[in-house]
């Protein structure tokens, strides 16, 4: 030192301190400082003033170090402490836990040390510092995170008990978001009302599916529900199915948006039939002796009963449906066009007489009646086949009786007179000339094209029945 009291200190140098100061500066920089002799033995500790949360730290001098720490980080003490007498490498930083050896809970916290040797003796100085705010911090967010993880079940749980309650319920639910009008979500019932798709539904606008004098009104509701004086009912009309519907809308609030949700009301006439009147008509279609068939549009098979699958020999349901109905008909896409035109345009064809195709090639004589089924979301076509083959002509008398005349006059018409013929006798020839000069009115044409002939070959079968007179008369 300098006569003024100044030590000639260089760069990089540190000055020597008293053991006071050295021991408020260790104290000062480390939360807790430990001292242990070369026998791991703890020598001295030193806690800073600032941190009041170790509690009695003191009561450790003297102990062997085995007692303050955990198992796992006492293995750990020891192996750091080793390399450092053997001079295996620099002093690193450890993690350790402290606990009174066998004691359990609040006492255990955890404390980062790097390890540092004193002396050639082997003692070392070991610099902690306390990882409890960071463990508090982790915990912190490992709490929030499960939290939010069971926030997240929560909601999942409510969307799936929503999900399931939409699409068991039986009446129609449309969910619009406000004031744009656009469906957030809907379920199938209501998209079946409107006649459309629910993926077509849900993403659109409720009011371009909808017509009719209140439409304007349910608009401006959706914009301003305060505006409108009477929020419910809305009868409009479903612009693709052309139903009549009530739409019912209810206004709620959720996460600070503005929802409607709307049942729709389908009319009496589109709303389901009772379960009873459901059954009786399942049973009818599986059971009934008479074949029936649903086509689409176009004559493709969509669904077929077993009197029908017998009618053609078909093993199963799979093998005709997909198939077009012409396919198994004797004049094929002719008679298909024909019943299919005409039930489409007079809504339904009472009696058209052809013949049904089986596996083997053989073919059935059969009526067939189709009906038109518009008002559904998608029409089809119903057909009633009934079989009129051999067991209908045995079961009727000889051509002379008066019974056996009015059998074959049903058949004019339903059929050409060279097929009757074929089945009958003369007097039965003479019967059918006779019905179609009553059914014309004595119109020789129109009698003669209704029997397939020409107006030379009526007059010649007239003659021959000596009906020629009569019919002049």
């Amino acid at each position: 030192m300098t006569k003024n009291g100044h030590s000639h200190m260089g760069a990089g140098s540190f000055p020597l301190v008293s053991p006071d100061l050295f021991r408020e500066l260790v104290s000062a920089a480390a939360d807790i400082t430990i001292i242990v002799s070369a026998s791991w033995m703890i020598v001295s500790v030193l806690a800073n003033p600032a941190n009041a949360t170790f509690g009695q730290v003191k009561a450790w001098e003297g102990r062997p170090v085995s007692e303050i720490l955990r198992p796992e980080s006492y293995e750990k003490f020891k192996g750091c402490a080793r390399q450092l007498a053997f001079g295996a490498g620099p002093s690193r930083a450890i993690e350790l836990n402290h606990a009174e050896r066998g004691a359990e809970g609040p006492g255990d916290f955890p404390v980062r040390y790097t390890l540092h040797v004193l002396n050639p003796d082997g003692a070392l100085i070991m610099l902690g510092r306390d990882l409890r705010p960071i463990a508090e911090a982790q915990q912190q967010l490992v709490n929030a995170q499960l939290e939010l993880e069971r926030d997240y079940e929560l909601q999942r749980e409510g969307q799936t008990r929503y999900r399931a309650v939409m699409q068991a319920t039986s009446d129609a639910f449309v969910l619009v978001s406000m004031p744009n009008g656009r469906v957030v979500d809907a379920n199938d019932a209501a998209a079946g009302g409107l006649g459309m798709e629910k993926d077509a539904l849900i993403g659109g606008f409720l009011v371009h599916e909808l017509d009719g004098r209140r439409l304007a009104e349910l608009q401006t509701f959706f914009a301003d529900p305060v505006s409108v004086s009477t929020a419910t009912p809305f009868e409009l009309i479903a612009r693709r199915s052309r139903h009549r519907v009530v739409v019912v809308p209810s206004v709620f609030r959720a996460a600070g948006d503005r929802f409607a949700l709307c049942r729709i009301d389908l009319p009496d006439e589109v709303a389901n039939p009772g379960s009873e009147t459901m059954d009786a008509i399942s049973s009818l279609f599986r059971l009934g002796p008479e074949s029936v068939v649903f086509t689409d549009r176009n004559g493709v098979v969509r669904a077929a009963n077993d009197s029908f699958l017998a009618l053609c020999d078909q093993a199963g349901a799979q093998a005709v449906v997909g198939q077009s109905l012409g396919e198994f008909l004797a004049r094929g896409a002719v008679d298909l066009k024909v019943l299919t035109e005409n039930a489409r345009r007079n809504g339904a064809v009472r009696v058209y007489a052809t013949r049904v195709r089986s596996t083997a090639g053989s073919e059935v004589p059969v009526e067939v009646s189709a009906t038109w089924l518009g008002d559904l979301p998608e029409p089809v076509l119903g057909f009633v086949i009934r079989e009129t083959g051999r067991a209908d002509v045995l079961r009727r008398k000889g051509p002379g009786t008066v019974q056996s005349a009015q059998s074959v006059a049903e058949l004019v018409g339903a059929s050409s007179l060279r097929e009757i013929v074929a089945q009958t006798t003369d007097v039965i020839e003479k019967i059918c000339i006779e019905t179609a000069l009553e059914l014309t009115r004595n119109n020789r044409l129109a009698a003669a094209e209704m029997l397939g002939l020409s107006r030379q070959s009526l007059y010649v079968k007239l003659r021959k029945f000596g009906m020629a007179e009569k019919d002049e008369a």
